[in-house]
């Protein structure tokens, strides 16, 4: 069929040959109407900005998405960032003109063509690519116990899509490794496997027999949810998707992520309990996270907060200590 859309989206993304524009034309004849109505709805939230003090009415209007034209300025206000950015107003500006570690230089430079082949901005021409390198460079050299890791480039390369702003970038960047996401990105990445685990205690205590079918099938859980969290699903949910997820991380904090996961996997049982060998359930678990589910994002958002709505910080937390307990009497 001829379809009414680009082969590259809004955010330079190219669509791939097998992409579903029948479903992606269909889903879009109504959320147009959404981003309209919530377009209306920000304008006259923030013509006073009283929004901004009220944060449960604040909570629930970031939930049913930030108007593109509001990303920035609202990712920066709920994350942190703008407090931490006034004051150290040069900050970013110093750490670009500082002299730079040659060895960080090079990890950083051999990254970089890896960044979104498939994105235009990153793909065509040097710019978006010399912004990018600021940007790392610059955090590299203010957070040395972190440096570079792999997963960062790809975050800070959409953060720097949908803002336009290599130093907000940065600052967003900085919030996200620091204060939201603690040890995702460390040396031992201690944040990162713990959360993985968690997530195998939600699966096993509200989907039991999802867990089991997954632990006789011997697929690792850290071999389904390193990417998926590692570059806060970035590289594997639609653009749009990711954008309202990451809406809610800045502001909500890295519960999100848990409450995304273990939601993808309750909505996929029926797929994931009809695979019979590991090769079936990676295959599926790879295809369910493309699918008509995840690019439906209002209905696919809804479902995250009604699904795992009863999994609440208190528990997260609680899992986490139990959790790092059992690493830490395991480890040599």
């Amino acid at each position: 069929m001829t379809s009414n859309f680009s082969k590259v989206d809004e955010y330079g993304f190219e669509r791939p040959d097998d992409f579903d524009y029948a479903t992606y034309e269909k889903f879009m004849s109504d959320y147009l109407k959404t981003l309209a109505k919530r377009s209306r709805k920000w304008t006259k939230l923030m013509a006073k900005q009283r929004i901004l003090r009220k944060r449960e009415a604040l909570k629930r209007e970031i939930r049913k998405g930030i108007p593109q034209e509001y990303r920035e300025q609202i990712w920066l206000y709920v994350s942190g960032a703008t407090d931490e950015k006034l004051q150290s107003k040069d900050l970013y500006k110093k750490l670009i003109n500082s002299k730079h570690d040659s060895a960080l230089v090079e990890i950083i430079r051999t990254d970089l063509p890896r960044t979104f082949p498939d994105n235009i901005f990153f793909n065509t021409g040097d710019e978006y690519q010399e912004q990018l390198f600021r940007v790392l460079v610059a955090y590299g050299h203010h957070n040395k116990s972190t440096g570079y890791c792999q997963g960062m480039n790809y975050i800070a390369g959409l953060l720097l899509l949908v803002t336009k702003n290599e130093e907000t970038t940065f600052w967003l960047l900085k919030m996200l490794v620091e204060k939201i996401l603690p040890d995702y990105y460390s040396r031992t990445m201690d944040g990162l496997l713990t959360d993985i685990d968690v997530i195998s205690e939600l699966v096993r205590a509200r989907y039991p027999d999802i867990h089991r079918h997954i632990e006789q099938l011997g697929l690792p859980w850290p071999v389904v949810l390193t990417k998926w969290l590692v570059c806060l699903y970035c590289e594997v949910l639609p653009t749009e998707t990711v954008l309202r997820i990451w809406d809610c991380l800045f502001n909500e904090g890295s519960k999100v992520l848990i409450k995304v996961a273990v939601t993808l996997i309750g909505l996929h049982r029926t797929e994931i309990l009809a695979c019979e060998q590991f090769i079936d359930l990676s295959d599926c678990l790879k295809s369910a996270v493309k699918g008509p589910v995840t690019v439906h994002c209002h209905k696919f958002l809804k479902n995250v907060f009604k699904l795992s709505g009863k999994i609440t910080s208190k528990q997260i937390s609680r899992l986490r200590q139990n959790v790092a307990k059992t690493r830490k009497s395991k480890s040599p």
